[in-house]
């Protein structure tokens, strides 16, 4: 057993007996690295990476290509890495999802808020609903936003028929803004709304979210 070895086993058994409590970032990175990095070293490459990104959200939320300028990062420890995040995501929409009733906009807004999280681009998301509020369906519309990507309002009307909802929350990203509707926010929710009354669906909410917050239309008096 070599020096690196030994090291390794005993970062190991210190997860294994607490978890990552009292693991610096760069620590839980070295752990991490181990499982794609067999035979090096891999201190000075989670240094490196926390270095590059500043903060280990960062890291794990960083592009696929990115992290390989980072050097000791091939191919599989920046898929590894990024796949975290992407796990820890899903795992925390099916969390979000489970409640089953998005029946306020406190509810819709928090699922929306790991929906978006770490999304770099701009994407506009259907919830589909019942009569109660219960998430039938979450559905993405397109990429770009409402005002780089026209919202196909056919689409929109044919995923409520497709999932029999009652209601309908529209939702789309500020990624490098604030979460405030623009005229453009503002044209688009009052054509969906119309188009989805004309088969006696409700559009009960458009969702704004960026930077960790979310506007509500709905709350804001205009639904």
């Amino acid at each position: 057993m070599g020096i690196h070895d030994g090291h390794r086993e005993k970062m190991r058994e210190r997860f294994l007996a607490g978890g990552l409590e009292g693991f610096a970032p760069h620590e839980a990175l070295e752990l991490l690295l181990y499982y794609a990095i067999p035979r090096r070293d891999t201190n000075p490459i989670a240094h490196a990476l926390m270095d590059r990104y500043g903060s280990l959200s960062a890291v794990l939320n960083a592009p696929v290509e990115d992290l390989q300028k980072v050097e000791g990062i091939g191919k599989s420890a920046a898929i590894l890495i990024h796949t975290v995040a992407q796990i820890n995501q899903k795992a925390a929409i099916d969390d979000a999802a489970s409640e089953h009733v998005l029946n306020s906009s406190e509810r819709a807004g928090k699922y929306l808020l790991t929906r978006y999280s770490g999304k770099k681009r701009e994407l506009v998301y259907q919830l589909c609903l019942d009569q109660k509020g219960k998430l039938l369906a979450c559905k993405l519309l397109g990429e770009g936003g409402v005002t780089a990507a026209a919202v196909d309002v056919r689409q929109v009307v044919e995923n409520a028929i497709l999932t029999s909802a009652s209601a309908v929350i529209l939702s789309h990203n500020h990624p490098s803004g604030i979460a405030l509707p623009s005229h453009e926010d503002y044209a688009v929710t009052d054509r969906v709304k119309a188009a989805l009354a004309t088969i006696g669906v409700t559009l009960t909410d458009h969702i704004i979210v960026a930077d960790g917050d979310y506007v509500s239309m709905a709350d804001s008096g205009f639904l």
